[in-house]
């Protein structure tokens, strides 16, 4: 029998338009594996959400497999060992993966490369997470881009992506021994705080190309005026798909350009607006890629003297929900439940915590990556060193969202918040975004009784708002 090839799924979860799947069918067998590594120096661990999520991804994976007449082979420990005695045991004459961009990747990949050259075996990594490799967009000096839009224009000046493989035709597959899901202790237990995710995913490849297409048909004309409402179900909450490979990001653009072309070959306002937001995850990543201590570290040196402050009952507010402003309530209760919350309110949450709170970003990334079903290190860290202003391409500091008023913007009539924070429900329209404003007789009628029902704010919005500018002024010019 011909000699198995080794395919290493990791973040890129099925098996349409998946280039090392592709090619390991092309040459015989396939062995099918699946690394739960934990181990590797470096690594930053899966929070509990992410874990969920992964449980249900290799799940469907394993089921799409089995549909093909293969078998997912599941492992623990750190990838390069696992692979070393998987090598031993099925004589295997290459291994294909998934290129990662993460910072203990070229380590990683260095280190199975190196293994493979000791067993003379084929090592070979395959594009697939990103729609462009950062080497392939530069600028006019040959260095990665600092800035988004000319970033931007210089992916959309370049080659399209390729278009997307189809599942091959024809696939032979090895088998080898296999540890259990359940033996991977991805889905919690006791306590099973996992239901409230449960009831707003479904997880897979057959769920991420459902979604694409919901989306496009449902939503994408409108998206570029509907995607900041809060009250309304207008993103494509196709994150988590794309970050665990259910889906891939060629995928989704075509899709999405192919909708939206118009007879003179551009497209609409809602699918120019997305694709940007396509276009940020992909500057995340090559920002990681050129700043590995983009997760943990400012890119604006000036921002390692910020002197930000040391509140734990604040931080503890903040992730409960509890801070006395109902919008940011609102999206942190929402993230809680479904291990999502959309980007407007993510942005609005992060800005309260490094602005009006003056507690460091890298806290509040913490919490996203522990709590989020689509916790992306590239486009997470990216996205709080925006916010904070710290980062590439960063929103000024002195940008300092106002809760109540992004509140009246993006959920006009109160829905948002009345869903999430119900003790709040029974007040009407707009003031339910200012609760220590409405009259004493109408909380009263609404069964409101501030700091009992509902907190009081932890903080005064412009005594906040002056804190922070003063505290900015301290690093300015240095």
């Amino acid at each position: 029998m011909t000699q198995p090839v080794i395919v290493w799924f990791r973040n890129d979860l099925r098996l349409t338009d998946h280039p090392a799947l592709t090619a390991a069918a092309a040459s015989g067998p396939i062995l099918p594996l699946y690394i739960l590594d934990d181990a590797t120096p470096g690594r930053w661990r899966m929070g509990g959400a992410s874990r969920w999520w992964l449980h249900g991804s290799l799940t469907a994976l394993a089921g799409a497999l089995k549909q093909k007449g293969g078998m997912l082979i599941l492992r623990q420990g750190e990838a390069p060992k696992v692979l070393a005695t998987l090598l031993d045991e099925t004589k295997a004459a290459a291994i294909h993966v998934t290129r990662g961009y993460e910072p203990w990747e070229p380590g990683l990949e260095a280190a199975v490369s190196s293994l493979c050259k000791k067993r003379a075996v084929a090592f070979q990594t395959f594009s697939g997470r990103i729609l462009f490799e950062p080497e392939a967009i530069v600028t006019g000096d040959g260095n990665p881009y600092r800035v988004f839009t000319p970033f931007w224009k210089a992916c959309l000046a370049a080659p399209p992506p390729r278009a997307p493989l189809p599942v091959p035709k024809s696939m032979e597959f090895a088998g080898a021994n296999s540890d259990t899901l359940a033996s991977l202790g991805l889905s919690p237990t006791r306590p099973d705080w996992a239901g409230g995710l449960r009831e707003t995913w479904q997880t897979g490849e057959a769920a991420a190309k459902a979604r694409l297409h919901s989306f496009i048909d449902d939503h994408l004309a409108g998206y570029a005026d509907n995607r900041s409402r809060l009250d309304r179900d207008a993103t494509s909450r196709l994150s988590p798909h794309l970050h665990f490979g259910e889906v891939s990001p060629s995928e989704v653009w075509h899709a999405v350009t192919s909708a939206a072309a118009k007879a003179d070959g551009k497209i609409d306002r809602g699918a120019d607006a997305y694709l940007r937001e396509i276009g940020w995850r992909e500057f995340s990543y090559h920002l990681l890629a050129a700043n590995p201590e983009m997760p943990s570290e400012p890119l604006r040196l000036e921002f390692a003297h910020f002197p930000w402050a040391k509140d734990k009952k604040a931080l503890a507010a903040w992730r409960a929900g509890r801070t006395g402003y109902p919008i940011v309530d609102a999206a942190m209760r929402e993230l809680w439940h479904t291990g999502f919350m959309p980007n407007r309110a993510r942005m609005i949450v992060a800005s309260f915590l490094v602005k009006h709170l003056l507690i460091p970003w890298q806290a509040g990334a913490d919490w996203f990556l522990d709590t989020l079903v689509d916790a992306d290190l590239a486009n997470n860290s990216a996205s709080w060193q925006w916010v904070a202003g710290c980062g590439a391409d960063a929103a000024p500091y002195f940008r300092i969202f106002n809760p109540m008023l992004q509140g009246a913007k993006f959920d006009p009539a109160g829905d948002y918040v009345r869903h999430w924070v119900p003790e709040l429900a029974r007040l009407e329209g707009a003031d339910i975004h200012a609760p220590w404003d409405v009259p004493p007789l109408a909380l009263k009628s609404a069964g409101v009784v501030l700091g009992d029902t509902y907190p009081e704010p932890i903080v005064d919005h412009q005594a906040a708002r002056k804190r922070a500018l003063e505290a900015f002024a301290t690093i300015r010019g240095s």
